[in-house]
């Protein structure tokens, strides 16, 4: 950028204070224009407007700088920002076109704000300022050029990503191979995501009609600030999300927000060793939930129903032997005791409670339990037994009692 005229460069550094306090302002005027008049933008900040205000925030500050070097003719438009908008905006799947939009929106915003902040300082319009109108554009101009070089560079590395070199990768991580620095350097350069910090493992069975349970997770995700590579394994899709500062309740959030069908998180771990391990718990966890269940749930809700599931012969032999003659029964007798048991147990032993959850009398509460006793040998006094009652539920895979009337 070609140094101001000395009047012009004096001119610009006494006003240079009072627009860089105009920053908010104008951050809040252009993400207002943005949300009413670029549909893409709009999704956007509904997934998160802290983001956007951020990026938007940065960008001005980083123009009114560049601005304000260019009084003193070092003014350098900040291009490898741009770049980077550029390539965040292409991997979030923002239309170009509105990304340029909104780029040159924000070089309105700037000169418009600059002959504001000018006016209340002089009373006047200025001409000086006539000839930094130029300038403004043509940086303006320049950091959108660098935004689209940026924005189709990402774009072709997207594409040229191979997805079934995509998914040997993935595979490779979920099968282990994370504890290898070469296969670990290799793999995130494929993925063009870190691979050194906070990941946690996601598996996603089919819904209810045999489609995905979650659809284009990976843009959910990013969407949130939340890089993940997604593949394929047997009748699943599986993950690895990169967490960054995020906690492990912002993912089963945007998750919990667009599942369709049984979705499983592992615990948080540490690097890629950690992801085969992380792939084992959260494929446990998904297992653990009933065919087609749209919900999300991480592993450590499921650490019950995670023990019992990855032992069947024990769980099988664990049923049959605390729930006892209970199950020989006839099938409505069965399924009321049942429902007796379990309301008794989520109630913490109070027939009371117990009996205002199914809607019936205390003393046929009572009359059920001791009939339960009677049938299992076993006594509802009897903490162990409690104990073996509530895993024996689990592994009959019964969730909250019916709700019976007497």
């Amino acid at each position: 950028m070609q140094p101001f005229r000395p009047e012009v460069a004096t001119r610009l550094a006494q006003l240079a204070p009072r627009l860089l306090d105009q920053v908010d302002a104008m951050t809040d005027r252009m993400v207002d224009v943005l949300v009413r008049t670029e549909p893409a933008y709009r999704e956007l900040v509904e997934e998160s407007e802290q983001d956007l205000r951020a990026s938007t925030r940065t960008n001005l500050a980083g123009g009114l700088r560049s601005l304000m070097a260019a009084a003193g003719g070092n003014g350098i438009p900040h291009l490898a920002s741009a770049r980077a908008v550029g390539r965040r905006r292409a991997a979030q799947g923002l239309p170009l076109e509105a990304v340029l939009r909104a780029y040159r929106l924000g070089g309105q915003v700037t000169w418009e704000t600059l002959l504001a902040v000018s006016r209340d300082a002089t009373g006047q319009n200025d001409t000086l300022l006539l000839e930094v109108a130029g300038a403004v554009w043509r940086t303006n101009d320049a950091e959108c050029g660098a935004l689209a070089e940026g924005y189709r560079e990402e774009q072709r590395r997207l594409d040229g990503v191979d997805a079934r070199a995509r998914q040997q990768v993935l595979d490779g991580l979920l099968e282990g191979r994370g504890s290898d620095p070469a296969f670990v350097r290799t793999a995130a350069d494929l993925l063009g995501m870190p691979l050194d910090g906070r990941l946690m493992a996601v598996v996603a069975l089919p819904g209810p009609d045999g489609g995905p349970a979650l659809a284009t997770p990976a843009e959910v995700l990013l969407k949130r600030g939340l890089r993940s590579v997604w593949g394929n394994r047997g009748d699943a899709r599986v993950a690895v999300v990169v967490l960054g500062a995020s906690r492990t309740a912002d993912v089963l959030a945007v998750l919990r927000s667009a599942a369709r069908g049984p979705v499983g998180v592992s615990d948080v771990v540490d690097g890629a060793a950690g992801v085969g391990a992380a792939y084992r718990l959260a494929e446990t966890a998904v297992r653990t939930l009933p065919a087609g269940a749209a919900q999300v749930v991480s592993i450590d809700e499921r650490l019950p129903e995670a023990l019992l599931s990855n032992s069947p012969e024990i769980s099988s032999r664990l049923v049959g032997q605390s729930l006892g003659g209970l199950l020989e029964l006839p099938g409505d007798e069965r399924e009321v005791l049942l429902d007796t048991l379990a309301a008794f147990l989520a109630a913490d032993g109070s027939p009371t409670r117990a009996a205002d959850a199914l809607y019936c009398h205390r003393n046929t509460v009572m009359h059920r339990l001791r009939r339960i006793e009677s049938v299992t040998g076993r006594k509802l006094t009897d903490p162990r037994s409690r104990l073996l009652w509530q895993l024996a539920l689990l592994g009959t895979e019964r969730g909250e009692p019916v709700r019976r009337s007497a």
